[in-house]
């Protein structure tokens, strides 16, 4: 199969978050998708860009995504963030993963990142022995810790 790993473009965005539905319903959590295209446009290509994204692009139109973000480690220095490496279940083990993974490699290096993180659910072992195999630390002993939005808000609520 042929393809082409690209910046993405604001058309590509209506796909892009098709691909990242499909991956909350491989995740178990097909209601979870709050964001619209509009907001991908606005975060992605607005005035104050907050991710930059990579596509897989096929014959039949957007495959795969690799989204990415700037973060600070007081440790190490600039690093980024990869938030999403999506390839359509059609086409994983056709080697898009690997090439959107070379570009976000590639692109950090370019920056002068110290390092690249992201996270992986501990049962998507598929992922797991392929971030491995590229090299990739899985850090078993780190928990991952948010506050979603009615976390904020009872936080906030408590500061009163």
């Amino acid at each position: 199969m042929e393809y082409t790993i690209r910046d993405a473009r604001i058309e590509d965005m209506e796909q892009v978050l098709n691909l990242v539905q499909e991956l909350a319903n491989y995740e178990k959590e097909p209601d979870a998708v709050e964001i619209t295209k509009d907001d991908l446009i606005k975060d992605g290509f607005g005035e104050q860009k907050l991710f930059h994204c990579f596509v897989a692009e096929t014959n039949d139109g957007i495959a795969g995504i690799a989204l990415v973000y700037p973060r600070y480690s007081t440790w190490k220095g600039p690093v980024i963030h990869l938030e999403d490496l999506i390839v359509s279940e059609k086409m994983r083990g056709s080697g898009l993963g690997t090439a959107l993974l070379d570009e976000v490699v590639k692109y950090g290096n370019s920056l002068g990142v110290k390092r690249i993180c992201w996270e992986v659910l501990d049962w998507n072992e598929p992922a797991i022995k392929f971030y491995e195999k590229k090299g990739a630390n899985v850090l078993r002993d780190w928990d991952v810790v948010q506050l979603d939005e009615e976390g904020i808000k009872n936080y906030i609520e408590s500061l009163d």
